[in-house]
């Protein structure tokens, strides 16, 4: 049996703005205040593991502990098949630079690999978002979201954020950075993870 949500304030541990806005909007209608790790000055745990539900849990727990509040964690990233599920959970790594994370870079360096094995056409690849909601006394629950779709070249559009510009989910003939922000959020993994967690802890 799932543990339903108690309380009013829930800790998002997350220093992304874009994926707290993102998380903002999904959860708006559940009247639920949502406080950022980065808003909190909390630190940012070390992500160990090697697959999404287990960083997810290590920054879900460590907000929970030092907040004594409620805490959900977005573990995310893209998985390209022609490249055994790289980079995955490695996906943010892929952007960073001794300056900030640069996205152009880490969608280049997908497209290179991809033609350095001559992937095959379609490019499939799936965005993964694993959630974990976490309470002060270690129980977590897990909610995950998939969204299917392929990887295109060149990049396209200026919406969304990431690798949102070579992502072009299944059923559409655009990529999420072509794509209305709103209708990205409606039908993303991240919305699949969501609307899993707002059944499984407020339903």
């Amino acid at each position: 049996m799932t543990r339903k949500f108690q309380g009013d304030k829930l800790v998002m541990a997350t220093h992304n703005a874009g994926k707290l806005e993102e998380m903002r909007a999904l959860l708006d209608p559940l009247g639920v205040t949502i406080l950022s790790a980065g808003d909190l000055d909390l630190a940012e745990p070390e992500e160990t593991e090697d697959n999404f539900v287990g960083n997810a849990r290590i920054k879900a727990h460590a907000a929970a502990q030092a907040t004594g509040l409620p805490a959900l964690a977005d573990d995310s990233g893209i998985s390209i098949d022609a490249l055994n599920g790289a980079p995955g959970v490695y996906t943010a790594d892929w952007a960073e630079t001794p300056s900030g994370r640069n996205f152009e870079m880490a969608m280049t360096r997908a497209h290179t690999e991809l033609e350095a094995v001559a992937a095959p056409f379609p490019r499939l690849a799936q965005f993964n978002c694993t959630l974990v909601l976490a309470w002060p006394d270690g129980h977590d629950e897990v909610f995950a979201g998939v969204m299917p779709g392929q990887v295109v070249w060149p990049m396209r559009g200026a919406q969304g954020h990431g690798y949102d510009p070579i992502f072009q989910p299944d059923g559409y003939d655009v990529t999420f950075g072509e794509m209305d922000r709103w209708e990205k959020n409606r039908i993303s993994h991240r919305a699949r993870a969501v609307a899993a967690f707002v059944e499984g802890c407020f339903g």
